[in-house]
């Protein structure tokens, strides 16, 4: 019987009953922009944008982009049952009758209340003054090539353009392996959930691919702004996890750690748990020379946060000094309820709620979870190891560390207490 790894997030479509809303000047202009191919992505009816500084003029979703700029302009809407907690079975029976339009025992408004989640200036990553300084900057800056393990990466997303790894040692379609190294054709990566160089089959590589575009996707071009310079950053796509439900096995896991480090990549980012312990697993992570950052989890089966010091969830349960494992922040500055947390085995927190990002099919679309918060500091991890060429990885996991912004809901629940700010990070120990 195999045994499978899973990655856990809420999914791109909005969970009934839940809006987000802007409350700012623009709040009258619904999320609606044509793609390069000419189809038209409408993320949700109820979903407006700030529009106060767009964050990125030349990218339509950068204004949705909260985690990188948060006017306090987004409120979250949720719809909830009175009897949710207090009475499930009646709660039910409301639900469906009012959904199917019977008599219910109570009917309309009285069986229902709304709960609100009001953004907050300024909980963001702080990431513009960090592209400023960097922009102005002519020194050199390093080459850096991210490793994303997850589902596979739409390659040709017009947004992922500039930013996709290429093995210079392989030539493309020939069905040779020109640099003898097991792999054939492998141009951009690998596919290790179907042992092939297909990195992405349609809408089971969203994850994936959400990832990618969150780190490093062409900032000022078509969609939205990666964290990254991708003139310096390069995505690895290495498909270990397959299906629609993002199944995969340790030996693929294994098998692309083991390809990412010895084809050049210095970062890795694992948006993926699992509740079993795999020791093989660890060991091949302790021993790279790689600086994972890793997605803390998503709870338990009913969404609720679990403290993973004492419940573990694998990787980010690994004690490892080459592991940076991140929890998902709200926009009001507030842990997830999904969050996992920890206050010796997670580093910090990151924007994940409603996180707009690239998916397959040169699509666009909203996530939610740790495994969008992780991507963030893979991101900010990539562009502060190009930026500061005097800091090696393990100067890397600390500057992010010892600059995360003090938050109040954060305290004692991880090891800084704190989000990731870019900007602080680039000034470390200067």
């Amino acid at each position: 019987m195999k045994t499978r790894l899973i990655y856990r997030y809420m999914a791109a479509a909005f969970a009934a009953g839940a809006f987000l809303l802007g409350t700012g000047a623009d709040a009258s202009t619904p999320l609606a922009a044509a793609s390069a191919d000419g189809k038209t992505y409408d993320f949700h009816t109820y979903v407006y944008g700030p529009g106060v500084e767009n964050l990125s003029a030349s990218d339509p979703y950068a204004r949705y982009q909260w985690g990188l700029k948060n006017d306090g302009e987004f409120q979250y809407v949720e719809i909830v049952n009175r009897f949710e907690d207090s009475d499930p079975r009646l709660a039910r029976h409301i639900d469906v009758a009012n959904y199917f339009g019977f008599p219910a025992p109570v009917e309309g408004p009285d069986a229902y209340r709304q709960e609100y989640i009001t953004a907050k200036r300024g909980i963001d990553i702080n990431v513009l003054p960090a592209w400023n300084q960097y922009d102005a900057d002519e020194g050199e800056k390093r080459d850096v090539i991210v490793a994303v393990i997850d589902t596979g990466v739409d390659v040709d997303h017009p947004d992922l353009e500039g930013s996709i790894w290429v093995n210079a040692d392989e030539i493309p379609g020939d069905g040779i392996d020109n640099d003898n190294n097991g792999y054939i054709d492998d141009v951009n990566g690998w596919n290790f959930f179907d042992d092939n160089n297909v990195l992405c089959k349609g809408s089971e590589d969203d994850h994936g691919t959400h990832a990618a575009g969150t780190i490093a996707a062409t900032r000022g071009k078509t969609g939205i702004a990666g964290i990254a310079d991708n003139q310096h950053v390069k995505i690895m796509p290495l498909k270990a996890l397959g299906t629609e439900y993002g199944l995969g096995e340790e030996t693929a896991v294994i098998n692309a750690i083991r390809y990412a480090e010895a084809n050049g990549a210095e970062i890795c980012n694992l948006s993926f748990g699992t509740s079993t312990y795999y020791p093989e697993l660890e060991r091949v992570m302790r021993e790279s020379k790689m600086l994972f950052i890793v997605a803390a989890g998503n709870g338990d089966e009913e969404g609720i946060g679990l403290n993973i010091d004492v419940t573990p969830d694998y990787p980010a349960g690994y004690e490892l000094d080459n592991v940076i494992t991140v929890a998902n922040l709200h926009f009001d500055g507030s842990l997830a309820e999904s969050s996992n947390f920890g206050p010796k085995n997670v580093d910090l927190a990151a924007p994940g709620i409603f996180i707009v990002s690239t998916t397959a099919d040169k699509g666009y679309g909203f996530m939610s979870g740790t495994s969008m918060a992780a991507p963030m500091v893979t991101g900010a991890a990539a562009f502060l190891y190009s930026y500061r060429t005097d800091l090696d990885l393990s100067g890397v996991k600390a500057a992010l560390i010892a600059t995360a912004r003090k938050l109040p809901d954060l305290e004692g629940k991880m090891v800084s207490g704190g989000m990731l700010d870019v900007y602080a990070a680039i000034q470390y120990g200067r």
